[in-house]
């Protein structure tokens, strides 16, 4: 069997995470098995149908690498949709329905009187014809490829609605249809659409399609365990790219939401994936997004990416005046990489009040800043500091690295008190009580710099 599956969004909002999910599942289904996977934008809901949401989808797409083997919209097939709907009522599956009549019908089924209740209800009626299914009232089972044997009694659904007019069908129909046509042979979407299944087997038994095998996946929860969906805060997937989080890391973690590999392994390339997927390991709960575990395997990936590679994708993050290729970003990627969860994280670090700010910011600090609190006494800090811009003064600039500035520092501060030496020293070059140690400091902003920020803190105890 030629294996095909599909995404089938709607461009009426931002997708999050858990729409991606349901794309990913469906995408390494079919790259496991050869086959192809389509886009197909259900954009027939014309009022709320955005140009935007369906450039963000294929943005999303694009950036998590899931690249579709073709796209299409429903709304091209209009002309397709038309020919079903007058072959079901053709053939009697379908029939045109008056609805003021049979809102009138059912009114008296109720009991209700003609000019009481009965009429506002008549009212309520948003069209005066619409096309129905004609339920055959039978029960309809199918073996889902993740929750197994499920049987629906669809007199339930009684004569359900397929189209508004004949060139206008509903979800129902029209998804069905282009199943059909397009050839999808699996459909992987989420566990709320297992009560639609029913509808779709009866249209596609009426159309004489075959029928595709269906896998219900588990819905996402947030950490509350409720439904992620936009209303509870879930991001679209674009804004983690803004943020700086990498697409390698989001594939994983979404791919380990409802699937586990055969083995223990968490940290899996999309190959890695592809290779060792199987619906049988999908479970049946639902699955918690936590943001938290998402920034850990942020984290993770990029710890593994070369100083090359990390410049590379931290360059749309930093400030203009630094630049990627430069000594001084050079000397900040070990930094970074310890401080950081995404790429995002380094904007902070170099705004105002950030730690790295001081690189580029002169501060304006109090001189009760530069006494140590063990022991704030003036003239010890001066002195501490007069004797640290000795030593570094007679270092050349390319001495400036932190390992050279420690060792010419440390053996005086061991004998004078870390504290009492470090303290005034660190607030002398940074202005700030959180910022990373003197040593890494002084080797960032040089040595021209580094003496000029020790002679303004002389002088302010002076």
């Amino acid at each position: 069997m030629n294996v095909i599956t599909r995404f089938a969004p709607s461009p009426t909002g931002y997708l999050h995470a858990g729409n991606y999910r349901t794309a990913l599942f469906a995408y390494i289904f079919s790259h496991q098995n050869k086959g192809s996977f389509i886009l197909r934008i259900e954009d027939t809901d014309k009022d709320r149908s955005k140009k935007e949401y369906e450039d963000n989808i294929i943005d999303s797409l694009n950036w998590l690498g899931l690249k579709y083997d073709k796209m299409e919209r429903q709304s091209d097939r209009a002309d397709i949709h038309a020919k079903y709907i007058q072959k079901l009522i053709d053939s009697g599956h379908a029939y045109i329905s008056n609805e003021i009549e049979r809102q009138k019908i059912n009114d008296a089924k109720l009991g209700e009187s003609t000019d009481g209740e009965s009429s506002k209800n008549i009212k309520k009626a948003s069209r005066d014809t619409v096309i129905r299914f004609k339920n055959p009232n039978k029960k309809v089972v199918f073996e889902d490829l993740i929750r197994g044997h499920i049987e629906f009694d669809t007199t339930e659904l009684d004569d359900f609605v397929i189209a508004r007019s004949l060139n206008e069908p509903v979800f129902h129909l029209a998804v069905v249809i282009d199943d059909a046509e397009e050839g999808i042979t699996h459909i992987i979407r989420g566990e709320d659409h297992i009560s639609n299944t029913p509808r779709h087997i009866l249209l596609y038994e009426a159309l004489g399609f075959v029928v595709p095998q269906y896998a219900h996946i588990p819905l996402l929860l947030s950490t509350d365990r409720s439904k992620l969906s936009k209303r509870k805060g879930a991001l679209p997937i674009t804004e983690y790219r803004q943020r700086g989080f990498m697409p390698e890391a989001v594939i994983n973690y979404l791919s380990l939401l409802g699937w586990h590999p055969s083995d223990e392994r968490e940290i899996l390339s999309l190959e890695d994936i592809i290779k060792d997927f199987s619906l049988e390991r999908v479970q049946k709960s639902g699955a918690i997004f936590d943001e938290e575990k998402l920034l850990w395997f942020n984290r993770g990936y990029i710890a593994k990416l070369t100083d090359d590679q990390f410049s590379s994708q931290a360059q749309t993050f930093i400030p203009e005046w630094l630049h990627t290729h430069s000594d001084q970003f050079k000397k900040l990627i070990p930094l970074l990489r310890e401080k950081i969860g995404t790429f995002g994280d380094i904007q902070k670090l170099f705004d105002a009040n950030g730690e790295l700010a001081f690189i580029n910011t002169i501060y304006n600090y109090d001189s009760s800043m530069l006494l140590w609190k063990k022991n704030p006494d003036p003239i010890i800090a001066k002195k501490h500091l007069e004797e640290s811009y000795k030593t570094l003064n007679e270092k050349a600039e390319s001495e400036f690295t932190p390992d050279i500035i420690k060792q010419a520092l440390w053996p005086y501060a061991e004998t004078n008190g870390k504290g009492d030496v470090l303290w005034p020293l660190r607030i002398a070059i940074t202005g700030q009580e959180r910022s990373p140690d003197p040593f890494t400091s002084i080797s960032l902003i040089g040595k021209e710099k580094t003496l000029q920020r020790i002679d303004t803190a002389i002088k302010k105890l002076s």
